[in-house]
């Protein structure tokens, strides 16, 4: 596989967040978001042996996995060959939405699943048939960079019936939406089974550090 890099930090966002972790981040990805901060993963990265990379993480030693990238699911005939040798522990794949999981066998991990909204510009490059793959294990993210991106998620959420069926998160673009809108919008509209989140890991480092 493909690494841009491997270590170990708190989880800043979604389902394990502030949970001791390890992140496999993976090179490559299909989307250019325009608020996109791991640009760095696009092409950098060397080949490790799927072997090498199971032992980096037992060496690390956290129970909790996170595979990130750039797109993980570039890479799948390989993720399907890594994930059962990481069976002992609670895996999260990080997604950006835009790549079908069907016929997809990860009995091992559970997706947090991105759906672009539009101030990202890659809005149009979304597979909404996942939406109808994924479970209550599973998450979807909306992240927020202003009242158009918002009403956007809603009308998804809406129109694919997810707010019972998923974990649903929105998350205001860092630095761009002030978070006491976003969470006064969730508020308002009564979005009881909506979760909001910031980026723990650009609060306790530096928005722009790596490895972190």
């Amino acid at each position: 596989m493909k690494v841009n890099e491997i270590f170990y930090s708190l989880q800043g966002e979604g389902i394990t967040a502030g949970y001791p972790t390890t992140f496999i981040r993976l090179t490559g990805c299909n989307l250019r978001c325009t608020y996109c901060d791991t640009g760095y993963a696009y092409e950098a990265g060397q080949e490790m042996d799927i072997s090498e990379i199971i032992k980096k993480t037992e060496e690390i030693g956290s129970h909790y996995i996170c595979i990130t990238g750039g797109e993980p699911l570039l890479q799948k005939s390989e993720l399907e060959i890594l994930l059962p040798g990481l069976k002992k522990n609670t895996v999260t794949i990080e997604t950006n939405g835009s790549i079908s999981l069907k016929n997809l066998d990860y009995k091992h991990c559970r997706f947090a699943m991105d759906i672009k909204t539009p101030g990202s510009g890659m809005h149009r490059m979304m597979d909404f048939s996942n939406l109808n793959l994924l479970n209550q294990k599973d998450e979807v993210k909306f992240i927020i960079g202003s009242r158009e991106d918002y009403e956007f998620s809603l009308n998804i959420i809406k129109e694919y019936n997810i707010l019972d069926r998923v974990i649903i998160t929105f998350s205001p673009v860092f630095n761009k939406l002030n978070p006491r809108l976003l969470a006064q919008w969730v508020l308002d509209d009564k979005l009881h089974k909506a979760r909001v989140q910031l980026q723990l890991h650009k609060y306790i480092w530096d928005p722009n550090a790596r490895g972190v």
